[in-house]
Formats: C-alpha cells, sequence, structure tokens
C-alpha cells in the first residue's frame, strides 16, 4: 500500500525479523541502515527475541533498505527470516529512533543470542592506558561479552539481565544512547564506576586488600597456588601448567587422578610452543566462540605430563573475557589449566557464597566478582576428527542457538536425555534447542540443576507447557525416573526412545537426511531385548529402526564394575575361548593390577562365568576398546568416562597398524552378521606373544573393529538400496577409527556422513530423542 505525495511514492513497512538478532548489535545496525536510506520510525526487540522493526518512507528507499538487512547485517547476527507488510503510512515519524523493547513476541520463532569472546576492539581498548577502562576486565561492546548467561528473560534488554544492579554511570549512559557509539545499546556495557568488581580472597574467604588484583592472581599462579576464577559462565580451578607438584595437588584435592585439565594459553604462536595447530583449529581457537579445542601434543611440549596424563593431545582455549585476558598478559606461564569448579559429577559451581563453602581446602585463593551468573554453562570442547569439528561438549559461545529441521512440527517436545553428559532439548516449530552441558544425572544435585536449566530454557522460548516429555528407554537412569513428574507439571504425555536410536536420528536431523544406514557405537545404551547395547549397525529412519548387525554380544561379569574395571570384561570376552587355567593365566599375565583384590577377585569372577551368575550381556564397542586397553597394559581402571578408550587412541596415534596382521572376522548370529571380538582378543594375545610393540597391536585393534562395522554397514544399506552410511556414538571421537569406517564406506562406493554440529557422544542424543517423538505416529 503506497500513498503518492508530490513526486514520491510514500510507503509503511512492518518488518518482522527473527533469528539471532537480540545482543549481536542488530538495532544499532537498523538504526545506522534506516538513517542512511533517509526513512523515519522505530526498531525494538520483542519479547521472542525477534526483533520489529516499522519504517515510513519512499517506497524504493525502503525496498533497498530490506534488500540490504541479510548482506550488511553484523558479522555475529544470523537472519533465519524476514517477513514484510505494506502499508499506507500515517506521517506519526519524525526520525528514526530504537524504542522500548515489547515484550510480547512476533509470534515466530528466534534465537537467544551466546556468550560472545571479548572483541578485538574492546582488548584494544583495555589494554590502552590513556583509555577510561584501562585494565577493567568487565569491560563489552555490541559485538561481544556475556548474554546467555546473563539474561533473566527475554526481551533482551538491561533490565531483564543480571546487569540491572548496576546503574549506568554518566559516561556510560551517554555511549549507550549515542546511535554511532560502538556501545549503543550495548546491554552489558559498564565501566570500573559502574559496574562489576573483582575482589581477591584467602583460602578462608577472608578479603585480601590489593590493588590490581588480577596481576596479583598472576603472580600467585606463578608462585605455585591454586585460584579459583569467577569468569563468565561458571567458576574455574586455576593453577600453572609446568609444575608437576602444584597439579598432583590440585589433582588430590578435587579426586581427579587421571582426568585431562584444560588449560588456557595467551594467543596462536605460545600455543604453538606446545602443541600442534592446523588451520581449522586456528578458526575455532580464535572465533567468537572461543571453544576448549584438543590440540596433538608437539614434539616441544613442556607442560607437565600431569596436565592430561597418559594421553597425546591436549585442551586448550584462547582467553575470552577480559578476567582471563588480564590475568594472562601478567602471567609467565605458557598455559594455565581453566578447569570447571566442581566436585566430580556435580555442576561446576557459579555462586561465591557456594565457591567458599565447596572450594575450601582444595584452593589456596579465590578471585571473584559480585555479577550474578544466572544460566551456568561450562565451556564447549571439539576435537578435530578426520577433518571435521567434534563436539565433546557443545555449551559456551553455541547455547541456545537451535539446530534447524528440515520439517515443521505442531508438537511441542522436551527431551531428557540419557544419564551421563546429559543435555535437554527443546523442540517447537522447526527447531530443536539443546540446553547447555549439564551433566551426570547419577547425582541429586545434577538432576536438580537439570529442572532448573530446562525451566529457564522454556522461559527464554516463551513456553509454560509442551506435549511430550520424551526420555531414555533404559528404565533405571535417573532422567527416565522423573520423566513423569516434569511431564506432570507440564500438561504432557511421556514416551521413551531407544538410546541408539536416538544417536542416529541427531546425525539424521545434522545432515538433513531421513534414513540411512547408522553405525552406533558407543560404551552403553539399553536395547529392547533387555540387553547393554553400543555396538550396532542399524537401518534408520526419523521414527523407527532395524537392528541388523553389529559387535558380537559379549559377557560383562559383575555389571556395572566390569565398565570400571575393564580385566573383567577380557575375562567375559575371552571365557568361551580359553579353558579356566588358561584365562587365569592370562589375567594374572596381563591384567594382574586391574584386580584390586588379587587372586581371591579372579576366582570370583570366573565363578561368576561359570555359574551365569550376575554376568550381563553387552554388544558395546566402548567395554571393547575398554578390554583391549587392559590387555595391552595401557589402562586397567576407568576413573574419568571414556577414560581406556582415549589412552588407547593416545597408544594407537603412535602405532602402524600394518605391522601386525588383525582381520575382522564376521559371523552371522540369530539371522544377523556380527564382528567376533572374542577372535580379536585372541588375535591380540597371539600378537602380545609375539612380541609384537603394543602400540602397533593398539592401531592394528582399533582398525579391526571399524573395518567390521564398516563391513556389516555396507551390506547393509548395498542390499537395502542406501546410499548413505553414518556413524554416530562417543566412539566416533577416535580419529583412526572414523576415519577407516570413512574409508571402507567411500571404498565401497558410499557416502559417509558424521556429527559436526552436535556431540556424536550423549550429548547430541536429546536432539535426536525430541525428533523421534513428533515423528512416531
Amino acid at each position: 500500500m503506497c500513498l503518492k505525495l508530490g513526486g514520491d511514492l510514500r510507503a509503511r513497512a512492518e518488518i518482522a525479523v527473527t533469528g539471532l538478532v537480540q545482543g549481536v548489535g542488530f538495532r544499532p545496525f537498523i538504526y545506522r541502515l534506516a538513517t542512511h536510506h533517509g526513512l523515519t520510525g522505530f526498531a525494538r526487540n520483542m519479547g521472542d527475541a525477534g526483533v520489529q522493526v516499522v519504517v515510513e518512507g519512499d517506497k524504493r528507499a525502503i525496498e533497498k533498505f530490506v534488500n540490504s538487512l541479510c548482506p550488511e547485517k553484523p558479522p555475529l547476527a544470523r537472519i533465519d527470516d524476514i517477513r514484510v507488510a505494506w502499508k499506507n503510512p500515517t506521517n506519526e515519524f519524525a526520525i528514526f529512533r530504537v524504542v522500548p523493547s515489547e515484550t510480547t513476541g512476533l509470534g515466530l520463532p528466534s534465537v537467544v543470542p551466546p556468550d560472545l569472546a571479548l572483541c578485538d576492539d574492546c582488548l584494544h581498548e583495555m589494554l590502552d592506558p590513556s583509555d577510561r577502562r584501562y585494565n577493567y576486565p568487565f569491560i563489552t561492546c555490541v559485538n561481544c561479552g556475556p548474554r546467555f548467561t546473563i539474561i533473566e528473560r527475554l526481551p533482551y534488554d538491561r533490565p531483564r539481565t543480571s546487569m540491572n544492579v548496576f546503574p549506568l554511570c554518566t559516561d556510560c549512559l551517554r555511549e549507550y544512547q549515542d546511535p554511532p557509539d560502538r556501545r549503543y545499546h550495548a546491554e552489558p556495557t559498564c565501566c570500573s564506576i559502574c559496574g562489576p568488581r573483582m575482589k581477591l580472597y584467602d583460602a578462608e574467604g577472608n578479603p585480601i586488600d590489593v590493588s590490581e588484583p588480577l596481576r596479583e592472581v598472576a603472580r600467585l599462579l606463578d608462585g605455585g597456588s591454586v585460584v579459583a576464577i569467577k569468569g563468565v559462565g561458571g567458576i574455574h580451578i586455576a593453577s600453572k601448567t609446568t609444575e608437576d607438584g602444584v597439579l598432583t595437588r590440585m589433582r588430590r584435592a578435587f579426586n581427579r587422578f587421571q582426568q585431562p585439565f584444560a588449560v588456557m594459553s595467551r594467543d596462536i604462536r605460545t600455543i604453538r610452543t606446545f602443541a600442534e595447530v592446523g588451520k581449522a583449529e586456528v578458526e575455532l581457537l580464535t572465533s567468537f566462540r572461543r571453544p576448549i579445542v584438543v590440540l596433538q601434543r608437539s614434539n616441544d611440549y613442556m607442560l607437565s605430563e600431569f596436565v592430561a596424563p597418559g594421553l597425546d593431545s591436549v585442551g586448550v582455549m584462547l582467553p575470552y573475557s577480559g578476567i582471563h585476558h588480564l590475568i594472562l598478559s601478567y602471567g609467565k606461564d605458557p598455559a594455565y589449566v581453566m578447569t570447571s569448579a566442581n566436585v566430580a559429577g556435580l555442576p561446576m559451581i557459579i555462586d561465591n557464597t557456594e565457591a567458599f563453602r565447596k572450594l575450601r581446602g582444595g584452593v589456596d585463593y579465590f578471585l571473584l566478582h559480585d555479577r550474578l551468573i544466572v544460566n551456568r554453562c561450562d565451556d564447549s570442547v571439539i576435537k578435530e576428527v578426520d577433518g571435521k569439528p567434534a563436539f565433546l561438549r557443545r555449551s559456551r559461545g553455541y547455547v541456545p542457538e537451535p539446530v534447524k529441521l528440515a520439517f515443521t512440527s505442531d508438537k511441542k517436545v522436551l527431551a531428557v536425555g540419557a544419564e551421563l553428559n546429559v543435555t535437554c532439548s527443546v523442540l517447537t516449530g522447526d527447531r530443536c534447542f539443546p540446553s547447555q552441558h549439564i551433566g551426570d544425572t547419577t547425582k541429586v544435585e545434577t538432576l536438580k540443576y537439570m529442572q532448573s536449566a530446562v525451566e529457564r530454557l522454556m522461559r527464554l522460548l516463551n513456553l509454560d507447557s509442551v506435549d511430550i516429555v520424551v526420555h531414555d528407554l533404559h528404565p533405571n537412569y535417573a532422567t527416565t525416573r522423573i520423566a513423569p513428574r516434569m511431564a506432570k507439571k507440564l500438561g504432557a504425555r511421556t514416551l521413551s526412545a531407544q538410546h541408539h536410536h536416538a544417536h542416529l536420528v541427531t546425525l539424521m536431523a545434522e545432515c538433513g537426511l531421513s534414513e540411512f544406514v547408522g553405525i552406533a557405537a558407543d560404551g552403553v545404551g539399553y536395547g529392547p531385548d533387555g540387553t547393554i547395547w553400543g555396538g550396532e549397525v542399524m537401518l534408520a529412519d526419523l521414527s523407527s529402526f532395524k537392528r541388523v548387525g553389529g559387535l558380537m554380544s559379549q559377557r560383562m561379569p559383575g555389571g556395572d564394575l566390569a565398565a570400571i574395571f575393564p580385566a573383567r570384561m577380557v575375562a567375559g570376552i575371552l571365557w568361551q575361548q580359553l579353558g579356566r587355567e588358561e584365562l587365569e593365566r592370562v589375567l594374572d599375565e596381563f591384567c594382574a593390577s586391574s584386580f584390586r583384590r588379587g587372586k581371591r577377585e579372579v576366582d570370583i569372577v570366573i565363578r561368576q562365568l561359570e555359574r551365569d551368575l550376575n554376568v550381563f550381556q553387552t554388544s558395546s564397542c566402548g567395554r571393547v576398546l575398554d578390554a583391549i586397553a587392559c590387555l595391552l597394559g595401557i589402562c586397567d581402571e576407568r576413573t574419568y568416562e571414556g577414560e581406556p578408550a582415549i589412552k588407547l587412541e593416545a597408544a594407537a596415534n603412535k602405532g602402524d597398524s600394518e605391522e601386525v596382521r588383525l582381520e575382522p572376522v564376521i559371523e552371522k548370529v540369530d539371522g544377523m552378521m556380527v564382528v567376533n571380538t572374542s577372535r580379536l582378543l585372541v588375535d591380540i594375545l597371539d600378537a602380545l606373544r609375539a612380541r609384537v610393540s603394543r602400540r602397533h597391536i593398539a592401531a592394528a585393534a582399533q582398525r579391526v573393529i571399524a573395518r567390521g562395522l564398516a563391513s556389516v554397514a555396507i551390506d547393509a544399506a548395498s542390499s537395502k538400496g542406501i546410499e548413505v552410511v553414518g556413524g554416530s556414538g562417543g566412539v566416533f571421537y577416535n580419529r583412526a577409527i572414523t576415519a577407516a569406517v570413512r574409508k571402507e564406506v567411500e571404498k565401497a562406493g558410499l557416502r559417509f556422513v558424521q556429527h559436526e554440529l552436535l556431540p556424536p557422544g550423549d550429548g547430541g542424543i536429546s536432539v535426536g530423542q525430541a525428533i523421534i517423538a513428533v515423528q512416531r505416529p
């Protein structure tokens, strides 16, 4: 609709813009663009994370304005949809303005902004002695700073964040209201006069009067102290990385005897002094998301072995807040440990009072600030696997960005994940929103955190109910048991999804597929037959699956004990291959350290196998890798998730699979093609007795598993005329196994797909659960 006034054709356009458009400088951009085109009107944030724009002016100018939105948008913004309604002009506007936000929504799905790393402009100002924010660690602008971790509700405006208790000073308010300024409507903006402050405390929580607490912390760290440092999404435990003593002390204090620590280093050049960094890894490390990236150690690696015991890699990140930048600029170590501050299995600590209570005795000092962390958010972790990024943890910097689906659902779904490495997901319309990392829900405190994280995520999505709450098939998972209670509260029904099917559906959703042959390989997943699955080949679509093969089912004496002490799996896998006396000799020769009670425990395990008492069946690939690691003397106890398999991969990276002849043996069992993993362990024993290098055996054993699973998948795909094979589950963090599977699949003329957007492990499973819930008839 237009009106002709004089020689101009005037019009009014009411525009709804959705995507990642709040908290990324989009309204200031709209202001500048509208002013440039001579338009009047307004822009405002809306309650569902979209932006509403109303403009009046020459119709051709409005069309140019609309056409410029996507190509000229701010670098961190993402536009998913633009809807324009043409109206008659009202001539009510004299200028273009950014106006107060509206709590109602546009009725269209949009995106809550994630946390953004400190931008180069703010970093330069923070390090400039002439700047008024010199050395102020909470410096920020429209292009950087906390977002998700400070948001209490939408629309994203300062009063609805934890910055609401820090009124802007005169100078900051002037910048906030000045359209040309980089801090125009930058909601977290502040300075040393009006913003949060850092304070240093001793081990007992008593404040220490020091003029430059961050400089003092750097000095303390270099001197060998352990310091709890409050950052953006939670509290880290920090120490130097070049001294064994401080690291072993920290490991004892927090009961993390083997788990690798992440480290933070000041820049790429420094990282290259101890790790290998490729082009893709540089891009990840320097991105505004700033994840931890798992890198291979370099030949010149000089950090302590206690940073990542038994591994050939190290998880590294660059500074992403002013706090980190300043500490590292003052420090002398090439890197500092920055690991989540939490008791093993519990959520990362975010509250100052809680930090004093729970960390006392484990740290020497506390560096804390007075800004509330609304949404706890651990660091994201990525590992490059066969040339593709694989999330070990998708959290800070990525959450709560959604996964765009190839379909639109009229049902709203909450998926609660599995048991370990849990995330939850909310599916609405054509988007699925995974939560931040939640963790180990066997702990009551973590389960409570899961519920609060779900409540906050639903609040940000403007949802107060869902239609379905979907959970894992395993009846004993805490998430399974709590799902009915959550469903009752949300007015929903419950539904269960098989663990490995959910893994594969997550991958299909990433790749825009509706069916494929999938290899689901991990540590544990409950099968419909009541056994533990984990090495499966499935013909899968978005609503159903058929198990067509995989790894041989093996005995698991002692149940969960066999997942902690892998020598039990060695016994179970070799039980029908060796006589009792021979098996006892093998266990004594190669696995004695795994039996803490010596021969007495070995006898108990053997009797369990003889009587089939407390013996479970499992086809888990993770348990087979554990057994191989134990048999090769690489790892005899799992102290953190995936430890034996991770250490096996590290050993295999130094080996050559061509140095030992191991081949997969595939047999037909109960109508399915299965890889005989008992035969594999016998072949490994033969190689050990032939004195073949253990690292070569490790490499060859991984290749056998990869080639065996790939062969079963290729046959299944070929028989059904399917051209795509996918790999999901924690085993697909293994570079060598993933590459070997891909090689076999592509050699057969098929396409291989793997995860890039969501974790292959259980951190991605809730997305698949949610999709199954809406696709199932």
